[in-house]
């Protein structure tokens, strides 16, 4: 079942892309470096593994949300996340990859093209995810990030693929924030495998 009361955001809106448990986690129990994800990391990104064990478009409703992503022009992800995947061996379906750090990248990125560290901010950084995207929307993923551009004031919708798993323990999503954030819900897409919620951030 899909319910959608979205509109068009006029040019570029950065949009938080995470699949969560329901009680909050985007990652499980000892998400270090050798374990990215935590203990049952994958079980959060089902929905989109095929029977061949590969990422791919899901059938029916949910797939409108593997063309958006697709659709984004820009991604700006946090320092931990792209180093986890190393940079997503520099291509994130073709586009830039910003990065918000406050230490300068690891030489070896220098390999990778479409990646750029921004070191003064993330609202330097939002802003030239935004040029880079031009009028296609930002990709933004990693809870520290999502925090911090909530903070600023610069992240602007929330796409949150909520599992219907409770993992106990893990990295939650929203474990610190500065204050209360209203969100008004714009669009629901029901599937057996999770629930697709889509907030607008209110000013």
């Amino acid at each position: 079942m899909s319910t959608d009361r979205a509109q068009q955001v006029e040019g570029s809106a950065s949009v938080l892309y995470m699949s969560m448990s329901l009680d909050g986690y985007i990652a499980g129990p000892n998400d270090v470096p050798d374990n990215p994800g935590g203990d049952g990391f994958d079980r959060l990104h089902e929905w989109i593994v095929g029977p061949d064990g590969e990422f791919g478009r899901p059938s029916g409703p949910a797939g409108e949300l593997w063309d958006g992503w697709n659709a984004t022009g820009a991604v700006l992800a946090g320092r931990r996340t792209v180093e986890q995947v190393d940079h997503w061996g520099g291509d994130h379906h073709g586009v830039p990859i910003i990065v918000p750090s406050h230490r300068p990248p690891d030489p070896s990125v220098a390999n990778y093209p479409l990646v750029t560290y921004v070191t003064d901010g993330i609202e330097s950084a939002m802003a030239q995810a935004k040029a880079a995207a031009r009028d296609r929307n930002v990709m933004v993923h990693g809870a520290y990030t999502a925090q911090h551009a909530l903070e600023a004031g610069v992240l602007d919708e929330l796409q949150i693929h909520q599992i219907p798993v409770l993992f106990g323990g893990g990295r939650p999503l929203f474990d610190v924030l500065p204050s209360r954030v209203e969100l008004e819900i714009v669009r629901v897409i029901d599937t057996p495998e999770a629930t697709h919620i889509r907030y607008r951030v209110r000013r």
